[in-house]
């Protein structure tokens, strides 16, 4: 298709094993790299956070381009329209990063989990807001089951920290925004879904960077006394790729379902790895506050699933006022048609 066309229905309205297959690679992607991640920074202590997404931001950029310049995918040539194409989106994942990293500091894991799940109903709202969604009551109630479920998990866990709910709402925020205006953005002409993940990454890096270089994030990851560790050097690319698998994974979740969709599907993840938690790491601490607010999450979300996926077999909708007045219009040409076509032969 070229970067002109305009997209077919079939684009616009995937099958149900397009959307269950893209929301499940995102899940295992966002899994997989939860995995490679801990490895880089626990089991070696590498310093950086910010460093480490500098690479997954690098990486992506070198395989877009690697791979539009051996016409693999095609995406839009850089001009001065990109910037107002893919805006918000680079503050938006500045904002972010920064807001994660600090509410990560300051607040206790269950606290720090369940004020994450607002992210769901923040996207809802902003999907409403922006893209003029409107959601079933039955999709409505499932996401308040996660988010009642989130809250009776950390329900053990009283502490109180103005600064770190501030960060962690914030965060929240800027995480369903991005995701809304990446649902947003993947309909631009020109981007599309290679597009957006490019020209993010070029926008974003070498501000990352900079602010790396400020704080001395950058001085403490060079100073890293492992690079020369083949180990782990595997280990720091292979976080590196899948950065950019779970930007694509993300994106290909929204292109195919909604945001909303994608924000639900990372919160079943996370839920999915506090199970477990409870049988490997040996990290886990039993309550019952949280173990039963675990499964309403993972109830919730099972819901919100079954609804979502298997509308997707569900027969078109209902045509609109609109549609349904040019339908008769047509059927009332073809029926005008086959009367003087009769009428002809009638004559003969």
């Amino acid at each position: 298709m070229s970067l002109n066309a305009k997209p077919t229905s079939a684009e616009w309205h995937p099958t149900r094993i397009l959307k269950v297959s893209s929301a499940v690679f995102y899940a295992v992607s966002s899994f997989l790299i939860i995995v490679v991640n801990k490895i880089v920074l626990t089991n070696y202590r590498f310093p950086s956070y910010m460093f480490l997404g500098i690479g997954q931001m690098a990486m992506t950029i070198v395989i877009l381009y690697a791979g539009k310049t051996l016409h693999f995918i095609r995406f839009q040539d850089f001009d001065k329209s990109i910037f107002k194409k893919i805006f918000p989106l680079p503050l938006l994942y500045v904002g972010n990063h920064l807001t994660g990293l600090a509410s990560t500091k300051k607040l206790s894991l269950p606290m720090f989990t369940v004020l994450r799940k607002f992210t769901i109903l923040m996207t809802m709202a902003l999907e409403s807001i922006i893209l003029r969604k409107t959601f079933p009551k039955s999709l409505v109630y499932s996401v308040f089951a996660i988010i009642f479920g989130a809250v009776v998990a950390a329900g053990s866990d009283v502490a109180f920290d103005a600064e770190g709910y501030t960060f962690i709402l914030l965060n929240d925020v800027f995480t369903a925004s991005s995701g809304v205006y990446t649902k947003q953005k993947l309909g631009s002409e020109g981007l599309g879904k290679y597009g957006v993940l490019f020209y993010n990454a070029l926008l974003v890096i070498v501000p990352t960077l900079l602010l790396s270089a400020y704080t001395g994030d950058l001085q403490k990851a060079v100073a890293f006394e492992d690079w020369h560790n083949l180990t782990f050097l595997s280990c720091f690319l292979m976080s590196s790729v899948m950065g950019f698998i779970l930007m694509y994974s993300i994106v290909l979740c929204s292109h195919y379902n909604s945001a909303l969709t994608t924000a639900v599907v990372g919160a079943i993840k996370n839920v999915g790895v506090a199970y477990i938690g409870m049988f490997v790491g040996g990290d886990y601490l039993f309550s019952w506050f949280n173990f039963i607010g675990l499964n309403i999450c993972m109830a919730g979300g099972l819901a919100y699933s079954y609804l979502t996926f298997h509308s997707a077999a569900a027969p078109d909708p209902e045509p609109s006022p609109a549609e349904e007045k040019v339908r008769v219009q047509i059927q009332e040409e073809v029926s005008e048609s086959r009367l003087r076509r009769s009428g002809s032969l009638n004559s003969c």
